[in-house]
């Protein structure tokens, strides 16, 4: 049975109900600092991450062919295209949020989408709850999402909710095909894969802290390139 995506899109859609309907009676320093806090946390699991790193090359190349491919397709623009007609419709049956512009509300939920539904440990805590049975990482993870949600939230009102519906279609697949997918990666091949993730984690870091606005959205399609190039690399050139 299919435990921790659930119990993560749950956390997640609770954690944002609450956050909207607290609003303004958060205190403000919790709402202003938190944020700082959750762009740092980012920052460091994404450092994690590209430590673990096999062969840098393949990784580079990914991110790089995987940007401009973003770039191509408009993948951030189409994003932010849609939540902003998820914003209208929601604030037509709510209370509007307040304080927050349409152009810092479309750059915070790109980069929640990445840490929400796109972050290392949602892909590998869904992988390996698909092969192992084991929902820790995902549960871990639903805790998290429970209290980083709320703050959010409360300045961008219920679309942050919108989010749990790409997460648990991306954690849902992962769970299904993780019995198909994992025999085909080897360690090295994962070991790049967590070095790609960990730069897009860095990237949304940075964004949320309001540092550097890096198009992390079209830097997504690298997490699909970067398995078969490091393959390629390790076969011809390993």
């Amino acid at each position: 049975m299919m435990i921790g995506p659930i119990v993560n899109a749950t956390a997640l859609l609770a954690g944002s109900v609450v956050g909207a309907l607290l609003g303004p009676k958060l205190n403000n320093n919790l709402r202003t600092s938190l944020p700082l806090v959750f762009g740092c946390t980012s920052m460091g699991i994404g450092m994690v991450m590209i430590i673990k790193v096999k062969f840098l090359a393949p990784v580079v190349l990914a991110i790089v062919v995987g940007t401009v491919l973003g770039e191509l397709i408009r993948f951030e623009a189409g994003i932010q295209k849609l939540a902003g007609k998820a914003r209208t419709l929601i604030e037509k049956l709510t209370t509007p949020a307040e304080g927050i512009s349409q152009e810092e509300f479309l750059d915070k939920f790109v980069a929640l989408l990445v840490l929400f539904s796109m972050s290392g440990m949602g892909i590998y805590g869904s992988m390996t709850e698909g092969m192992t049975g084991d929902p820790t990482l995902l549960i871990v993870k639903a805790i998290l999402d429970f209290f980083t949600a709320p703050i959010f939230a409360s300045t961008m009102g219920f679309t942050v909710g919108i989010l749990v519906i790409p997460q648990i279609i991306v954690q849902g697949l992962l769970y299904l095909s993780a019995s198909l997918i994992i025999p085909l990666i080897s360690p090295d091949m994962l070991a790049d894969f967590s070095c790609c993730g960990g730069i897009i984690l860095l990237a949304t870091g940075f964004r949320i802290c309001g540092i550097k606005q890096f198009p992390i959205a079209n830097m997504l399609p690298a997490l699909l390139l970067v398995m078969p190039l490091s393959q390629a690399w390790a076969h011809f050139l390993g």
